[in-house]
C-alpha cells in the first residue's frame, strides 16, 4: 500500500486501479470496525488517486470543501496506520487540518469554503512569484451554498490560474431521483441530478470505458468535453463559464485513466485561467452490500451519547431517542393544531426525526440546502406573510447567518422561532462542529427570547412556549445525544411564562443555576456534595434572556456562594447573570460568584465524557469548584482526579 503520494508516480495505469481497490478496501474495514462513515470517502477513491498522481503536493495545494471525502487523502498522505483513530480522542480528525499535516493545505469542516480559500493562495502565489498549482475540490452538496458562486465569480474576474474539481456525486445526504418531483432542493443541483440519471448520460458512460480502448487518451478528453458541453447547455455555454470558468467534464470519477489524462492536461496549462472539471461519481462504488447506515443520521441528530466503536456491525446499533425526536414529535403535535406553523432547515434532511414532520406535513416543510443565509430570512419572509415559522439550524453554521439575524429578523421583531441543534460539545465531530458561541451572540441581540431546556420535557413546553410567541423572534438550543430519561412520552407542552426559571433542589450552602443541559451536570454536583455533608441549592435557569430577575434575587439573598454553569462560551447566559447583579449591587454584599463555562480555546475531538472533563463541566467539577469555594481544597482536589 501507498503511503506518499510520491510513490505514486511510479506506478501503472493497472496498478494505480489495484491500488484503488486496496484503499476502498481499507475504507472499507474502517467503516465496520469504527461505525463512522466513509461513504463520501468511497465515492472520491480514484478521483483522490488521480489528483495526487498528477498534482505535486504538498508543494502544490489541494483543498477538500468537506472533511467527509478525504479519508483517501488521507491514506495516501501518510496516515493510514492511524485511520482506526478518525475523531476519536488524541486521534486524527474527522476532517482535513493544517495542525495534523502539511498535505493539508486547509481546514475543512462546514463546507463550500475551498474555492474562496484556493483563490486566495492562488492569488498569494501569483503576487509572490511561484509556480504551485492550486486545485479546489468541491461537492455538489456544498455548491447549494452562495459562498462558492462569490469564490466562482471572483476567480473568474481575477483570471488566475486554479482548478476546480467538481465532485458530482449521488451523496447519502441528497435527495434521491427517483424519489418524489420535488427532490432537488435548488437548480443547480436539479440540473446535475438531471445530468447523472440521465440515459444519454449512462449510454455515454459506458461507451466511453470501450472508447478509451481504440482512440487516445487527447482525443477522448476532448470528446469528454465536447458532449458534455451540449448536454449542460445551449450552444456550450454553462453556468460555469457565465462565471468565469472553464468548464472540463463530464468526466467518469471512477475511470483512473480518464481522470488522469483530463488533469494532466489542465495541469500543463500555463495561462488557463480558473478551469472547473465536473467529476460524475457513485458512492456505491465497490460496495457490493450497499448497506444503509443510520450513523450519519444519528451523528447528526445527536446518537453519539453510545460508544460508537464497540460494536461490530452497523445491525448491533440500536439508535436511541434523541433531542431531535422529542422536538420534531411536539412540533407535529403543535402543526396539527395551527395550520400556520411551518419548518424551514438548511440541509438537514439527513435527520431522520425530521422524516415524521416531512410525512405529515410534506407542503409545510422548506429544505434550502446549505444556505444558512437564505434560511433565515427566508423564515422572515414566511412570518411576515402570517406563518409560524421553525427554523432548524445547528448551532456552529447558524454563524453563518448572524448578518441576517440581526438585520432581517431581530431588528424588525420578526417572530421566527430558532430551533438551535447540536448546541454544545459535540464529541467526535470536534471544534469545527461545536456548538460553543450561540448563547453568547444569540443572547445580545435587544428582541431576541434565549432559552434552553434541561431536558427533553422542558424541551417539549419551550417548543410549546415558542409556538406562541408571536411579537419578537426567540430561540432555544438542544444538545446532541440521548434523552437524560425523564419520562418522555410525547404529547403537547405547557407554555413556560417568559423569563421563570424553577428550583429543582433546595440547600443552605451553595446554589448552583444550570443553564441548558448543564443542569444535569449541577444535579450531579449536588448528589456528590451532598454525600460529604454539604447543602446545595439546584435551579434551572430556562432563559438568558429576559433572566428571571426574582429567582436571580433570592439566590443571592439566601446564599454566600452562587455558581452558574452554561455548556458555552465566556459572555454567554454567565456573563448576563454577572452584569445584572453587579448593576444591581447583588455583588456588593456577601454573596461570592463564579462562572463555569467552556474554557477559552477549541476543545479537539473526542467522546463526550472526555470533552466534558477537558472543558471541566463535569458533575465532578462542579462540585470542586463549589469545594473550592467553602475552602475544602484538599476534597476539591479529589474530586478533580477523580473525574
Amino acid at each position: 500500500m501507498v503511503e506518499n503520494p510520491l510513490c505514486l508516480k511510479n506506478l501503472s495505469i493497472k496498478e494505480l486501479k489495484q491500488l484503488a481497490v486496496e484503499i476502498r478496501s481499507d475504507l472499507s474495514s474502517i467503516m465496520s470496525r469504527t461505525q463512522i462513515s466513509a461513504k463520501a470517502s468511497m465515492a472520491v477513491v480514484e478521483l483522490t488517486v488521480a489528483i495526487h498522481y498528477v498534482f505535486n503536493a504538498p508543494v502544490d495545494k489541494i483543498l477538500w470543501d468537506v472533511g467527509d471525502q478525504t479519508y483517501a487523502h488521507k491514506i495516501l498522505t501518510g496516515r493510514r496506520s492511524l485511520m482506526t483513530t478518525v475523531k476519536r480522542k488524541n486521534g486524527l480528525s474527522g476532517f482535513t487540518s493544517r495542525f495534523e499535516s502539511e498535505y493539508d493545505a486547509f481546514g475543512a469542516g462546514h463546507g463550500c469554503n475551498s474555492i474562496s480559500a484556493g483563490l486566495g493562495m492562488a492569488v498569494a502565489r501569483d503576487i509572490k512569484g511561484r509556480q504551485e498549482r492550486v486545485v479546489a475540490v468541491i461537492s455538489n452538496w456544498t455548491t447549494m451554498a452562495g459562498q462558492a458562486y462569490e469564490a466562482m465569480s471572483n476567480a473568474g474576474y481575477l483570471d488566475s490560474n486554479m482548478v476546480v474539481i467538481l465532485n458530482d456525486s449521488r451523496h447519502s445526504l441528497l435527495p434521491k431521483i427517483e424519489e418524489s418531483p420535488k427532490t432537488s432542493v435548488n437548480a443547480l443541483s436539479s440540473t446535475l441530478s438531471k445530468l447523472q440519471s440521465s440515459k444519454s448520460f449512462r449510454r455515454f458512460r459506458e461507451a466511453a470505458k470501450g472508447v478509451t480502448k481504440r482512440i487516445g487518451m487527447h482525443e477522448l478528453a476532448a470528446k469528454v468535453d465536447e458532449y458534455a458541453r451540449g448536454m449542460i447547455g445551449p450552444q456550450g455555454s454553462t453556468l460555469f463559464e457565465e462565471l468565469g470558468l472553464y468548464y472540463i467534464g463530464p468526466v467518469d470519477g471512477h475511470n483512473v485513466e480518464d481522470l488522469i489524462c483530463v488533469l494532466q492536461e489542465v495541469a500543463s496549462l500555463d495561462s488557463m485561467g480558473p478551469v472547473l472539471v465536473h467529476v460524475i461519481t457513485d458512492e456505491s462504488q465497490g460496495d457490493e452490500n450497499n448497506q444503509k447506515s443510520d450513523i450519519t443520521d444519528m451523528k447528526q441528530d445527536g446518537g453519539i451519547s453510545f460508544d460508537p466503536f464497540k460494536y461490530d456491525t452497523l445491525d448491533n446499533v440500536v439508535r436511541p431517542q434523541t433531542y431531535g425526536d422529542c422536538f420534531v414529535e411536539t412540533l407535529v403535535a403543535e402543526a396539527e393544531k395551527d395550520k400556520d406553523i411551518v419548518v424551514v432547515h438548511a440541509g438537514m434532511a439527513m435527520e431522520s426525526s425530521l422524516e415524521l414532520f416531512q410525512e405529515k406535513f410534506p407542503d409545510r416543510i422548506f429544505d434550502v440546502g446549505m444556505a444558512e443565509q437564505h434560511a433565515v430570512t427566508f423564515a422572515s419572509g414566511l412570518a411576515c406573510g402570517g406563518l409560524k415559522p421553525f427554523c432548524l439550524i445547528p448551532s456552529s453554521f447558524l454563524q453563518r447567518a448572524y448578518d441576517q439575524v440581526i438585520h432581517d429578523v431581530d431588528q424588525q421583531r420578526i417572530p421566527v422561532r430558532f430551533v438551535i441543534t447540536s448546541a454544545g460539545l459535540v464529541g467526535s465531530d470536534g471544534p469545527l462542529q461545536c456548538g460553543a458561541f450561540d448563547i453568547t451572540f444569540m443572547s445580545c441581540l435587544p428582541n431576541m427570547i434565549v432559552m434552553a431546556p434541561s431536558d427533553e420535557v422542558e424541551l417539549m413546553h419551550m417548543v410549546a412556549t415558542a409556538t406562541h410567541i408571536n411579537d419578537q423572534p426567540a430561540c432555544f438550543r438542544y444538545p446532541r445525544g440521548a434523552l437524560v430519561g425523564k419520562g418522555y412520552t410525547g404529547g403537547d407542552g405547557i407554555p413556560i411564562k417568559i423569563g421563570r426559571g424553577r428550583i429543582l433542589v433546595e440547600g443552605k450552602d451553595v446554589a448552583f443555576l444550570g443553564y441548558g443541559s448543564m443542569v444535569q451536570n449541577c444535579l450531579k454536583a449536588h448528589s456528590l456534595l451532598a454525600k460529604l455533608g454539604i447543602e446545595v441549592t439546584v435551579a434551572d435557569a430556562r432563559f438568558c434572556k429576559p433572566l428571571d430577575i426574582k429567582l436571580l434575587r433570592q439566590l443571592c439573598k439566601h446564599h454566600s456562594f452562587l455558581i452558574t454553569v452554561e455548556e458555552g462560551s465566556i459572555g454567554g447566559f454567565g456573563s448576563h447573570v454577572a452584569e445584572f447583579i453587579a448593576v444591581n449591587g447583588l455583588l456588593d454584599g456577601r454573596i461570592k460568584w463564579r462562572p463555569i463555562v467552556l474554557p477559552d480555546r477549541y476543545i479537539e475531538h473526542a467522546s463526550p465524557n472526555e470533552q466534558l472533563d477537558q472543558a471541566g463541566l463535569s458533575g465532578h467539577h462542579i462540585a470542586a469548584t463549589a469545594l473550592s469555594l467553602l475552602g475544602r481544597t484538599r476534597e476539591a482536589l479529589q474530586f478533580m482526579c477523580s473525574s
